[in-house]
């Protein structure tokens, strides 16, 4: 009988691993065979597509609603890469997870969208919500990602959806970071935007090289970007390593006491299914249970809150608050108005809208931006970034609305004309407390998050 050599064992042995256990890259599937549009079907508006020297070429045409190429199989998990170089005066997007039935808007495509935009907003990365909720997670959040995209070369995506959780990268660099209590499935999709103007018409955009993976997939490593967390009073471990910490645990009120008081009110307040609520009262400040301070002070943070207003209401997100001022009704602080501009009268006093929606209040008006607005009884997202030099922005759903630098002229001049104008050193303290207002009408808050900087 012939011998068989231990090398030989060795040998067949690697052979047979390596064909059992397939390299990482041929679990990439291709999406496009260069040829034509198999596998595709085309949604929603006529934009023309069309394949021209190995790559689908989208033009926009007059007169017609956002368009769309979308596969024809439905993805839930993937990783997907693909490279496009899109007309700087056009906009584009990649849908995932998206859906078009005749139930929903006529069959409008709806669902998440990877955001091409070659404008000077330079949004491309972004999250868009199409035919749903709008922006979920803007470059306003990353802003160093807005350089990442080459206008008018050709730009790598990629696009992680492993559970709850969507990421984003524009030619390696990551842009976007979403967590999403929406779970669902659907198609992919090459959009074509819908166009104003007839001379508008004949812009293109080309794509090639899409590839898609569905099994064994590995998420790319943290990379330290900005999280946007819709899970209501959630906190993922991308946000702890980022050092953002639940500031109310959406069960009691640890962590919470009433403004100049050593307890939480008795009344005024109540917490029930993951809400912390104001109950109203008679439109007063502070006049049933009173503000709310936080245990601890803070000097430099980004503040997360999510808030629900119903009809005609006024509250606030305060911070810097010392308590040290003798006075009756609200702390004294800073403050991040919370208000339905049409339907309270305080809209209209101030200084040129400095006390509606997201204003510093009586201090600086915040952006007026449509996309920006809610529906009263919708949740808003704001935030509140504190820079260790001063620097200060407020967000509304995402949109930067509000930035100044306290401690400057100017901001000393505002608060010389302001109600504050008596208050020694207002605004200045080094730290203070985080405080929700009672004003006596009825607001929802949840999801309170702070990352110290």
């Amino acid at each position: 009988m012939k011998r068989i050599s231990l090398l030989t064992l060795f040998t067949g042995w690697v052979i047979l691993l390596t064909a059992q256990v397939k390299p990482t890259k041929e679990n990439w599937i291709s999406l496009f065979n260069g040829k034509d549009l198999s596998g595709w079907k085309q949604l929603n508006g006529q934009a023309k597509y069309e394949v021209k020297n190995g790559f689908i070429v989208g033009t926009t045409v007059f007169n017609q609603p956002n368009s769309f190429l979308a596969t024809e199989k439905n993805y839930d998990d993937f990783i997907l890469e693909l490279e496009f170089k899109v007309d700087p005066h056009m906009n584009s997007g990649i849908q995932f997870r998206s859906e078009s039935k005749p139930d929903y808007n006529n069959g409008r495509v709806h669902g998440y969208q990877m955001e091409i935009d070659p404008s000077e907003r330079a949004w491309s990365g972004g999250i868009y919500d199409e035919g749903r909720r709008n922006w979920l997670y803007p470059l306003e959040y990353n802003e160093s990602a807005k350089k990442a995209f080459h206008n008018g070369e050709w730009n790598l995506y990629r696009i992680e959806c492993i559970g709850n959780t969507i990421r984003t990268w524009v030619n390696g660099v990551p842009a976007a970071h979403l967590v999403d209590s929406l779970k669902t499935k659907g198609f992919i999709a090459l959009q074509v935007h819908s166009i104003g103007k007839p001379e508008e018409a004949g812009h293109e955009i080309l794509w090639r090289n899409i590839r898609i993976q569905t099994t064994n997939l590995k998420p790319s490593p943290e990379t330290g970007i900005f999280v946007a967390n819709l899970v209501p009073n959630n906190l993922t471990e991308s946000e702890k390593k980022n050092g953002v910490k639940l500031l109310w645990n959406g069960i009691n009120s640890d962590g919470w006491r009433g403004a100049k008081k050593d307890k939480f009110p008795e009344k005024g307040w109540i917490i029930e299914n993951g809400l912390l609520r104001v109950m109203p009262f008679d439109g007063g400040e502070s006049v049933n249970g009173g503000d709310i301070v936080t245990n601890e002070m803070f000097a430099a943070f980004e503040l997360q809150f999510e808030f629900r207003l119903t009809d005609g209401a006024n509250s606030g997100v305060k911070y810097f608050v010392t308590e040290q001022e003798q006075n009756t009704g609200s702390a004294i602080g800073l403050e991040y108005q919370i208000l339905d501009d049409d339907k309270h009268p305080d809209a209209k006093l101030g200084v040129v809208g400095n006390r509606t929606m997201a204003s510093l209040y009586d201090l600086i008006p915040s952006l007026k931006l449509n996309a920006a607005k809610k529906d009263i009884g919708e949740w808003n997202r704001g935030m509140v970034r504190v820079y260790p030099d001063n620097r200060i922005e407020h967000f509304l759903n995402g949109y930067k609305v509000v930035e100044y630098k306290r401690g400057t002229p100017i901001f000393y001049a505002l608060v010389a004309r302001s109600k504050y104008a008596n208050w020694p050193n207002f605004g200045m303290a080094e730290k203070g407390r985080i405080l929700l207002q009672d004003h006596g009408n009825a607001v929802d808050f949840r999801s309170i998050k702070i990352r110290e900087l």
